[in-house]
């Protein structure tokens, strides 16, 4: 029997914590002690293994952890044309704990053209038996992180253009990931959960923007990225309040942008936070339309090594079915387990227990993985 499409009754977000050996590499390449190709089998190693430990694990979708990367968006962001990755900028504040002071500007008209993680998404897709699954930030998040200030008005002197030049590199870059292979691609995306939020909204407006159109704008970019993919290409995104070592940004539950989100952005699936009432409740699920599109529940949390109830688990999949069909479920982590390098505060072997149990519970659910 054929494989079904993603997303898979068990799934997961996308980034995993880095190996010990790793970390070390990188670190020591950082400080020049190694050279770049050194670094490089290091990465071609580690991803190897965790991949065969998703495969073990039951998994039917993997991903390479988001190893190569520092950051869950801004390596991505920062190798399209027209956009730079700054050092010394102010810290992205969490609760209680801040990044690094890195961010990314606009310089240029963006565009998509020779971007690394084409050759990253060949490289995984060479190393496993089941699909290989693309992680890379929505243009949502081009935007959001800095807004107008971000982005040059000599280059941009009207937001149109932006808007416009922004969702057609994001086209490009769906197609060339569709023509190295990749038939599983998910947007991650903060900036819908922002939008919920009345303080991040607020920050919107203190520094001189109006937080209201942003919904449609962002719908609009998006439905022009992912419209001409092709029949067996299947695009998700994934939405969370944040999370760097074990924190969040934002609170607040979906329904300011349920609607638009659900049911008039064009995308085959939904990963969404629900790990704690942050979250709100699943309500606004009643905008999932009927029929081929699917909500994957994030009711694990990657921000502890606590493990769930599966009884508790399985009651809140029966509380969400309230509002749309079981069929239209399926279940993951909340979030990557190490959104940034840093990774999130648990230990590897947590870590696999959490993605077991979700294979497990996933099982006896839907009697299918």
């Amino acid at each position: 029997m054929p494989t079904p499409p993603p997303p898979f009754r068990a799934d997961e977000v996308g980034s995993l914590l880095r190996p010990q050996a790793l970390k070390d590499a990188r670190a020591a390449f950082a400080e020049g002690r190694i050279p770049a190709a050194e670094l490089k089998k290091v990465e071609d190693d580690e991803i190897r293994a965790v991949v065969a430990k998703q495969e073990e694990v039951g998994l039917k979708a993997v991903t390479d952890g988001e190893f190569r990367r520092a950051w869950w968006h801004f390596d991505f962001l920062s190798h399209l044309e027209g956009v730079d990755l700054v050092k010394g900028e102010k810290a992205i504040q969490f609760h209680g704990v801040a990044t690094k002071s890195e961010s990314i500007v606009v310089t240029g008209k963006v565009d998509f053209g020779d971007h690394p993680m084409i050759e990253h998404f060949k490289f995984l897709k060479s190393v496993t038996k089941v699909t290989p699954k693309m992680t890379i930030p929505s243009p949502s998040v081009l935007h959001f992180r800095g807004g107008r200030q971000a982005i040059s008005r000599d280059v941009y002197p009207d937001m149109e253009s932006y808007f416009a030049d922004s969702a057609e590199a994001y086209r490009k870059a769906v197609r060339a990931f569709y023509d190295a292979g990749c038939r599983y691609l998910q947007f991650d995306d903060t900036v819908w959960a922002y939008l919920c939020s009345e303080k991040e909204r607020q920050s919107v407006r203190d520094r001189g923007e109006d937080p209201d159109p942003l919904p449609r704008i962002y719908a609009d970019m998006i439905n022009h990225a992912i419209r001409d993919r092709p029949d067996d290409m299947i695009i998700t995104t994934h939405v969370c309040r944040g999370n760097f070592r074990s924190s969040w940004i934002s609170e607040g539950g979906y329904e300011p942008v349920a609607e638009v989100l659900l049911d008039r952005i064009g995308y085959d699936g939904y990963f969404l936070e629900y790990d704690t009432d942050r979250a709100g409740g699943f309500e606004p699920l009643r905008f999932l339309p009927k029929g081929k599109k699917r909500v994957v529940l994030g009711l694990v949390t990657s921000k502890s090594g606590t493990l769930e109830s599966k009884d508790d688990i399985k009651r809140r999949i029966e509380e969400a079915t309230k509002f749309a069909p079981l069929e239209q479920f399926c279940l993951s982590p909340q979030c990557g387990f190490a959104s940034t390098e840093e990774g999130n505060i648990l230990a590897e072997q947590e870590q696999w227990r959490k993605l077991a149990l979700i294979v497990e519970i996933a099982r006896e659910v839907w009697g299918e993985v």
